[in-house]
């Protein structure tokens, strides 16, 4: 069984993430995979330096992802360029990853499951939700930005109700860190089950 887990940006996704893999579940990351490839000797990073010019690198011959972010956010064709490029490479590493994975369920970590694509891989979809004014409160301290470019970080991923409209669970962090622990460790308690019950 695989279970997709999704969120906005600073929703709670990666806490919960370590509380289910605490559990012993195999977790494979979407931004784990789309960082790995295009690490240097990575193809995607040869095809990515040759659209974009050598100035998308760093003096190290890594990607510099603060150009790359800066570029695209001003040109909407160059994204969709990138996720055109990108989204099958990760997509190809998910499947692989998937294949390997032997707990009774996996949970697939994928901010942008909606814009990629990848809720069709899942069994079920967890969203991860919070306050939209609180949500902009922890971008601009965890990230040290300014809150108009919170607001913009937030409109270039799906929107919230979108989220919700998929999700088969909900996990609203809207309270302490132990009440969301409770509510994401009675959740893994019910995947199992659920695991079970499909194995069956």
């Amino acid at each position: 069984m695989i279970v997709a887990l999704t969120g906005g940006i600073a929703s709670g996704k990666t806490t919960v993430a370590n509380w289910i893999a605490q559990q012993g579940i195999d977790c494979i990351d979407a931004d784990v995979i789309a960082r790995q490839i295009v690490e240097p000797g990575q193809e995607a990073l040869s095809v990515i330096s040759n659209h974009f010019g050598e100035q998308i690198l760093t003096d190290e011959g890594q990607l510099n992802r603060r150009k790359l972010r800066e570029h695209i956010f001003n040109h909407p064709d160059e994204r969709r360029w990138l996720e055109n490029c990108l989204h099958p490479r990760i997509k190809a590493q998910i499947k692989a990853q998937l294949s390997l994975s032997t707990t009774p369920y996996t949970l697939l970590i994928v901010p942008l499951l909606i814009e990629s694509g990848l809720e069709k891989l899942a069994d079920r979809v967890l969203v991860v939700d919070i306050d939209p004014q609180e949500q902009l409160k922890r971008i601009c301290q965890r990230d040290e930005v300014s809150l108009s470019q919170a607001k913009q970080i937030v409109a270039t991923q799906s929107a919230r109700q979108e989220r919700l409209n998929i999700a088969d669970d909900v996990i609203c962090n809207d309270g302490s860190i132990d009440e969301l622990k409770q509510k994401t460790i009675s959740l893994h308690r019910q995947y199992l089950q659920l695991a079970q019950a499909k194995l069956a």
